[in-house]
């Protein structure tokens, strides 16, 4: 429909630096939106994945620009999901599909979010919003509903916003995270099979048990483990390194999560435990917490790599990947210990997006090779990890 339909009340998003855009609600609007729906603005550089990019953990607490003007047009389906709840706070578009046509699809994307209550922004220039994060960096910014009529509105709004406390100053991990540990059996086969195919598997009579520590998971972390014929099983982030290895694992993966990893209780001391003992594969946060584990540091970056188009070098190889990404955060090279070796980077902004342990038999990417949405070309780190554990 036309981002500029009568029958859509009128909205805005605010930033904190005092910059608005005028806008139009499409998504649910809670009888309290005109004091701000909170959450630090990002621009996603996706063409298609709207669903995945909704229900990523790592996107809790922030609400999603999508560079895309046209968004929606193929609905929402029950398979494309990667956690069981929405976790972004708002999500803003230039323009939403209010029909959709897909033979999976059982509802639109505006029906989805309202049912989810999301709150949702349509007809703004989505262009202009990124330009200005790409310029000023990725900040706190409130979704209001009306918008502001008048400037005593607005500088009432903008006093309440610039209160709130900066993104990540609290351990958003621990709010993603399950409480109890759980098995994961469903495999990526039932949902392509044409990516089933030439996919390696466990060869063995007994299947390798990966423990996955949540941190945040998607879905297709575990799937893409399914498929290749582990047991998995997800336990919280709070699992003390003890009670990981009671259970046997061959295995261990540190999943992605949102936020600041310095701010993540936890996982650094029991991956510190674990080093050495078993296998380990760290993705995004993972990789992020993997580092902290051995006394190094993270930054936070201006706007942050959110898009499934970023070329990373592995510098061994010397190929080059077409890899997704969602992360605010990376580490300072400056920081690792001797005995870890930087694998590859980006080629963007020469940021670090691998590491390995060689003496510990662990190992981290900045990305995700998991994808959904995004490219498929690191796929492949899986099965290392399956060589590994084998």
């Amino acid at each position: 429909m036309s981002a500029l339909e009568p029958k859509l009340s009128s909205a805005a998003l605010i930033l904190a630096d005092g910059s608005i855009f005028p806008a139009y609600s499409f998504g649910y609007e809670p009888k309290n939106i005109s004091d701000g729906i909170l959450g630090e603005v990002v621009f996603n550089t996706a063409m298609t994945g709207y669903q995945e990019i909704l229900t990523d953990p790592s996107y809790y607490g922030q609400i999603v620009v999508m560079t895309y003007p046209h968004i929606g047009n193929y609905g929402i389906n029950e398979q494309d999901i990667e956690s069981r709840m929405l976790k972004v706070s708002g999500f803003v578009v230039r323009e939403f599909s209010e029909i959709s046509s897909n033979w999976r699809g059982t509802t639109s994307l505006q029906k989805y979010l309202i049912n989810q209550k999301i709150p949702a922004l349509t007809g703004v220039d989505t262009r202009a919003i990124t330009r200005h994060i790409r310029d000023k960096g990725a900040m706190n910014a409130y979704i209001v509903s009306p918008a502001p009529k008048t400037k005593e509105d607005l500088n009432k709004i903008l006093k309440s916003l610039q209160a709130e406390a900066p993104f990540g100053e609290k351990d958003l991990v621990a709010d993603v995270s399950c409480k109890e540990p759980y098995e994961w059996t469903e495999s990526c086969g039932a949902l392509n099979g044409q990516w089933n195919a030439n996919r390696s598997s466990a060869t063995s009579s007994k299947k390798p048990l990966v423990i996955v520590i949540d941190l945040g998971v998607k879905f297709n972390m575990l799937r893409s483990l399914v498929l290749r014929g582990c047991r998995v099983k997800v336990v919280p982030v709070t699992m003390p390194a003890e009670k990981i290895l009671e259970l046997e694992p061959q295995g261990v993966l540190l999943s992605n999560g949102p936020g600041d990893p310095a701010m993540v209780k936890h996982a650094p001391e029991t991956i510190n435990k674990l080093l050495g003992r078993v296998p380990i594969f760290g993705i995004c946060m993972g990789h992020q917490v993997l580092a902290h584990s051995i006394g190094a540091k993270t930054f936070k970056m201006k706007f942050g790599h959110h898009g499934a188009n970023q070329p990373v070098l592995d510098i061994k190889s010397g190929s080059v990947m077409i890899t997704s990404q969602n992360h605010g955060y990376a580490i300072d090279p400056a920081s690792l210990p001797k005995f870890a070796r930087i694998s590859q980077i980006n080629l963007n902004d020469k940021s670090v997006e691998g590491i390995e342990l060689p003496e510990h038999r662990a190992f981290s990417v900045q990305y995700h090779p998991e994808a959904c949405p995004g490219p498929r070309d690191s796929m492949a780190y899986f099965d290392d990890f399956l060589k590994a554990m084998q």
